[in-house]
């Protein structure tokens, strides 16, 4: 069973749509047992990276998250979700995210070339590192497939868990992992049948 994790952030029904469409057994939770039970976690997210971390601390789902993840059971970070799993997030302020993976989450603004339009929305190719093994996410994808993004930060230092980036004027980091804990910039759910075969890929692990 799949938890996908319900802390108030951002309208999920359609990230479990997804997951319905391909089979999968997942559930809408923020029941602490139900979660403990699940076999796989996701970690949604859109909006405020503030306001999320402060909803994940006040439940104590971010503590919950982490101690799972400590036990090896496969978590996934969509978008907001993604970027909680690095360490800090320097939008409007400084805020503390979970630190499951190494880096920051900083403005893509200063990085790309002026004209460009901000917050970054709409389709782009995938790259993958070519010094590293495909991660097994990617595994029903190909090099330079396209996927949805929608998204004004990224993720930086974070070099080492980077497998997959995406060009928008510059190299923006797409998806990072650490072993069992897998990040991606993008919406899945959003990606047709691309976004489709990650989440089966992700079913698999």
């Amino acid at each position: 069973m799949i938890a996908i994790i319900d802390y108030g952030v951002g309208n999920i029904f359609s990230l479990y749509s997804s997951f319905k469409f391909i089979g999968a057994d997942a559930v809408l939770t923020s029941d602490r047992d139900t979660i403990i039970k699940s076999d796989k976690i996701i970690l949604p997210g859109v909006g405020a990276f503030a306001d999320a971390a402060q909803k994940l601390r006040e439940t104590g789902l971010g503590d919950l998250v982490c101690e799972e993840a400590a036990k090896g059971k496969p978590l996934l970070g969509i978008c907001l979700g993604m970027q909680m799993l690095l360490e800090k997030s320097y939008e409007y302020g400084e805020h503390e995210g979970l630190g499951l993976i190494k880096g920051s989450i900083k403005p893509i603004e200063p990085d790309i070339p002026k004209g460009y339009k901000i917050p970054h929305i709409g389709w782009n190719a995938l790259h993958f590192p070519k010094d590293k093994p495909v991660s097994p996410i990617f595994k029903n994808i190909s090099e330079n497939d396209f996927v949805y993004f929608v998204h004004s930060y990224y993720g930086t230092d974070c070099a080492a868990s980077t497998i997959a980036t995406t060009e928008y004027g510059a190299e923006l980091t797409a998806a990072v992992a650490d072993k069992n804990v897998y990040g991606v910039q993008f919406h899945p759910e959003k990606s047709g049948e691309v976004g489709l075969n990650i989440l089966r890929a992700f079913c698999d692990l």
